[in-house]
Parts: structure tokens; C-alpha cells; sequence
């Protein structure tokens, strides 16, 4: 029996690489990633040309959405706002309003044209900066409004893998599916090496320090 061809959210970061790990053990694979003015863009897209070489996928695309930086809002896409250093109260600068929403709305659109059956997700709610559109409640309202918005035999479902997860178990399940962590970025800035400084950065060096493993990129400061 042919595998189900499924759509991976790849932005190059731990989770949703992980999320194509998993989903590489079942389906086929059709990676989406998008470019919307972020300030690691360059770093992101660099990244995901690696893993699309590694992973082979059947299929892959890069969406632009340049609106979204033009929209402002966020440190992650703003000329004007610096990528804070220092955890807040609250929702943190560097969310980038209902992101997540947009991104999955793209992905059912093009899942229904490659009819793909599921849609992976990296989205996480347990180490993560408190962004409303990684939570679980958001992920389940929005899969039933793909599934009423598509053509009755479309029938798309959207997985998330690592959604319960710790960053550290995130990082021991990708040892474990043979994740190439050496080819992903999860730093909001886009210098040649990873800052060391921002909220992503410190998640991920801690992940990898409570695993026990030495995170395989670099750093300009740790």
C-alpha cells in the first residue's frame, strides 16, 4: 500500500525538524516553509535548503509573505524593535500576530492540491514563549474549520507531534529518529552563528544540556 503524502511546516528550527523526522517514518513528504520578513530569514532558508537535501522530500515549497513584516508588530520582523534578551510578562515581543493561523491556512490550501492527509506542526506548549497559536485548544478549532472550509472529500488532519513535549524530550526523540540538529537554526536573528542570547537560543541550549547531548551549532555566546 502507497505511503499517505503528507505537508511539513518547516521553518528549520528543533520542532518542526523533529516533526519531520517523525512524519519521514510514515508518509511521504512535502515540506512548506515560508519567508515573511524575519529577521533570520537568510539563515532560515539556508537551513531548509540543507534539510530538503537531507530529507529528500517528494515535494517542497517557500511561500513569501512579505504583508506580515509590513504589518509590523512583532521584534521578530520590526526594523524598529530589538529582539529582547530578557524573559517579560506576558506574550513576549516576538510573537508575530495569529502567524501560526496564516501558516496553516496556506498548508490546507496546498495539501488539497497535492491531496496530502495531514498537515505537521511544531508548535509546542510546554517550553515554549506563551504565543497563542501553539496551543492545543487553537490547533483543534482550527483543524475543524479546514475540514468544514475544504471539499467534502477532502479530508486533512493537522498533527503535532511534539506539542506535549519538554525541549528536552523534543531534542531526545530527534537523537532517537536521527534528526540532523547540525543543519537547523533557532535563533530570531540571523548573524552567522546563533546569538546564545534570545529567549529561542536559551531554550534550546538548556534542551540540549538537560539531554545530556552538545548542541551541534555555534554560538556567539553561551
Amino acid at each position: 500500500m502507497s505511503k499517505d503524502l503528507v505537508v511539513v511546516l518547516l521553518s528549520s528550527g528543533i520542532d518542526s525538524t523533529v516533526c519531520a523526522s517523525v512524519a519521514s517514518q510514515k508518509y511521504r513528504l512535502a515540506f512548506l516553509h515560508f519567508q515573511y520578513g524575519q529577521k533570520a530569514q537568510k539563515k532560515e532558508l539556508e537551513c531548509f535548503h540543507k534539510l530538503v537535501e537531507f530529507f529528500k522530500p517528494e515535494k517542497f515549497h517557500i511561500v513569501y509573505l512579505p504583508f506580515l513584516k509590513t504589518f509590523g508588530g512583532s521584534s521578530l520582523t520590526s526594523d524598529e524593535l530589538e529582539i529582547p534578551e530578557q524573559p517579560v510578562e506576558g506574550i513576549p515581543s516576538t510573537y508575530v500576530p495569529f502567524r501560526n493561523g496564516i501558516f496553516l491556512s496556506i498548508a490546507a490550501a496546498w495539501a488539497e492540491v497535492i491531496g496530502a492527509k495531514k498537515i505537521f506542526i511544531g508548535v509546542n506548549e510546554i517550553d515554549f514563549s506563551g504565543y497563542p497559536d501553539c496551543k492545543e485548544e487553537f490547533i483543534k478549532v482550527l483543524n475543524q474549520a479546514i475540514n468544514i472550509g475544504t471539499k467534502p472529500e477532502t479530508q486533512i488532519k493537522i498533527e503535532t507531534p511534539v506539542i506535549k513535549l519538554s525541549k528536552k524530550e523534543i531534542v531526545e526523540l530527534g537523537i532517537k529518529l536521527g534528526t540532523p540538529f547540525h543543519l537547523t537554526w533557532s535563533c530570531y536573528k540571523g548573524n552567522e552563528k546563533a546569538c546564545g542570547k534570545c529567549e529561542s537560543c536559551k531554550l534550546r541550549l538548556k534542551a540540549f544540556k538537560e539531554a545530556g547531548i552538545q548542541d551541534p551549532i555555534s554560538y556567539e555566546s553561551i
